[in-house]
């Protein structure tokens, strides 16, 4: 279970960073350009929001059930705090996904509840951009070290 979990985690990461792209790209140009805000926009923001979710999910069962790597951080948590591969895992990665996903649905929220589309854009723009630029900080991308995992993971 742990490793098709693992994997889908993975997968949907790619997801989320094309969404991401296209959903912050898009609300730039928008936003920049003064254009209308369009069916597209407002899809782009729900898919980006909904594959978040599903990321997150898939993300919590694996840190409260089923990854040894979070599992051996809550034996002893004080422990954990000084290794910097168990803290990325324990702390870091989760606090720092939660608020992206936080921010992407604000971003939804507020964008969606602008009178005009220079405003949509505008906090599509901002928000989308911050929770984008969070996940970037926190996936642990194969360069980090100590913490560093594949581009994709498959099984």
């Amino acid at each position: 279970m742990y490793s098709i979990v693992l994997t889908l985690h993975s997968l949907v990461r790619w997801i989320i960073v094309i969404l991401a792209v296209a959903a912050v790209v898009r609300a730039f140009i928008g936003w920049l350009g003064r254009q209308a805000w369009t069916p597209l926009d407002d899809r782009l923001g729900m898919w980006y929001t909904i594959s978040m979710d599903v990321q997150l999910l898939f993300g919590l069962v694996l840190y409260i059930f089923l990854s040894p790597i979070t599992q051996a951080a809550f034996r002893d948590f004080g422990a954990a705090m000084s290794n910097p591969a168990l803290r990325f895992f324990a702390v870091e990665h989760i606090l720092t996904m939660v608020v992206a996903v936080v921010l992407a649905h604000v971003g939804r929220v507020l964008s969606r509840k602008a009178t005009d589309a220079q405003a949509r854009h505008r906090r599509a723009a901002i928000l989308y951009g911050l929770a984008t630029l969070a996940i970037l900080v926190a996936v642990p991308w194969p360069f980090m070290a100590g913490v560093g995992r594949p581009w994709v993971r498959l099984g």
